[in-house]
């Protein structure tokens, strides 16, 4: 979970003004309010998450103690592939995130029958990325999704109208998943090369090569 930073500011001659930060990870908020407070000059400090609720310094504290075991600081990278002939298409994603103060990757991919389009399998490879947050247990959680799709990357952050029909029920599908969960997604567009990894998953799935894998990083 994200939190934003509101607070007032009074300098030694009198002046004030109000700052606010970005949406910052929970636990970092923490770091940053308690060295906010020891300066003795913030007041009236205000914690917001994405939906607009705010919390308190104790309850941010008992938050990140809850979730100190759960999965954090997600990102996916995911990719689609398709033989237009064939009507076959291979997907693939990775997943990286901390858990327990360790870093983790996990690298999927699939093979698919029956798909209309590339665009449609870039769709179909976001979906089943969705799965593993499902398998890992993350809720309420912002969750970074890259893809070198631009159209898959901005129809869902809902700058591009989706106008055909198969699209737009995976959107739909999409949209339902997350907001199930309570994650707040963050759709980036990378190029191909950023996004190798998946790139290479969804072409291993249509030579018939799986791949299953989860990995600690040093």
């Amino acid at each position: 979970m994200n939190i934003r930073i509101e607070w007032e500011y009074k300098a030694k001659n009198g002046a004030q003004t109000v700052f606010t930060s970005e949406q910052l990870p929970a636990a970092q908020v923490l770091m940053i309010v308690e060295d906010l407070m020891l300066t003795g000059r913030a007041k009236n400090i205000v914690l917001t998450d994405a939906y607009d609720s705010t919390w308190t310094v104790k309850e941010l504290k008992k938050y990140v103690k809850e979730i100190a075991s759960e999965p954090q600081n997600i990102t996916i990278y995911f990719d689609g592939g398709f033989h237009k002939s064939a009507r076959q298409a291979g997907l693939g994603y990775v997943v990286y995130f901390e858990q327990n103060e360790k870093q983790y990757r996990i690298r999927k991919n699939a093979f698919v029958d029956g798909l209309l389009s590339n665009n449609e399998a870039e769709y179909a490879a976001l979906h089943l990325s969705i799965s593993e947050l499902e398998e890992l247990g993350v809720h309420h959680s912002t969750v970074y999704f890259k893809g070198d799709s631009q159209v898959v990357i901005q129809q869902m952050a809902g700058d591009w109208p989706v106008y055909e029909k198969e699209l737009a029920e995976w959107a739909s599908k999409i949209d339902a998943r997350l907001a199930k969960l309570n994650i707040t997604p963050i759709y980036e567009h990378v190029s191909r090369k950023q996004n190798e990894e998946a790139d290479r998953l969804a072409t291993q799935a249509l030579n018939g090569i799986e791949i299953d894998g989860k990995k600690e990083l040093s």
